[in-house]
């Protein structure tokens, strides 16, 4: 079992930069900066219309072996590899979790995520399933699964093995401290060496996607505006001139 050092957190404003941007724009910024792989692929928005950003801790499970984690456990709480990383927990965490897109083993329970909440916690990217959904439900934590289940995390066929590791959840690289963006499109993973100019490139496509959006509603030409085309350029920052913004 391998549990490593906290974690170093980015800067709240990147945080709060990058939530209101969202998890498609970040990943398409991302994908034009030559970062094609960031979406978390399996886990589904569970509380619809929540969007969250912020660092992750990671936890990583491994198939169950029982010469190694047996049935003690209940006996000695402390081998629970996975209260762990909420010990970890800090205001505006996100705990990312690779359970193998396993369905049969609940990770966390009522219990757990009362814990985390308490501790300041935003929410949960899970390749798996998470139990007592009819409590857990009722936290205001947001959730991304692949589902619920009654069982507890090792009833089944899993172990946790890593805290605060590198691991590979719904097939994306996800380091300790990376930042989480999620909502209900899906929770993408920012490099946090690449957030700033994630930051300046998605809030430039922002506004000239804001403004797009205008006047498309308005019966614009698709091939004026979307994308930006350089006849509507001028267009574009007279607008922004007259929210109070430098073109």
């Amino acid at each position: 079992m391998i549990e490593t050092s906290d974690i170093k957190r980015p800067p709240a404003e990147w945080c709060a930069a990058l939530q209101a941007i969202g998890a498609a724009t970040a990943s398409s910024t991302l994908a034009h900066m030559g970062i094609r792989n960031t979406h978390i692929c399996g886990p589904v928005a569970w509380t619809k219309g929540k969007a969250i950003c912020g660092p992750a801790l990671t936890l990583q499970f491994m198939p169950k072996r029982e010469d190694l984690y047996g049935e003690d456990e209940y006996a000695e709480p402390e081998k629970q590899l996975h209260r762990h990383v909420l010990y970890h927990a800090q205001k505006g965490d996100i705990v990312v979790v690779d359970a193998r897109g396993d369905m049969k083993s609940g990770v966390f329970g009522d219990m757990m995520l009362t814990y985390f909440k308490g501790r300041g916690g935003l929410g949960v990217v899970i390749d798996g399933c998470i139990r007592d959904y009819p409590n857990t439900g009722r936290l205001d934590l947001g959730f991304w699964l692949r589902g619920v289940t009654p069982n507890f995390h090792t009833q089944t066929d899993l172990m946790p093995f890593g805290v605060n590791i590198p691991i590979a959840c719904g097939g994306v690289l996800v380091m300790p401290g990376d930042i989480i963006v999620a909502d209900d499109d899906g929770a993408v993973v920012v490099p946090v060496a690449l957030a700033p100019e994630v930051i300046e490139k998605a809030t430039h496509h922002h506004e000239w996607e804001e403004f797009s959006r205008e006047r498309l509603s308005q019966g614009g030409d698709l091939r004026r505006y979307y994308p930006l085309s350089d006849a509507a350029r001028p267009e574009y920052e007279e607008w922004l001139r007259s929210k109070g913004r430098a073109p």
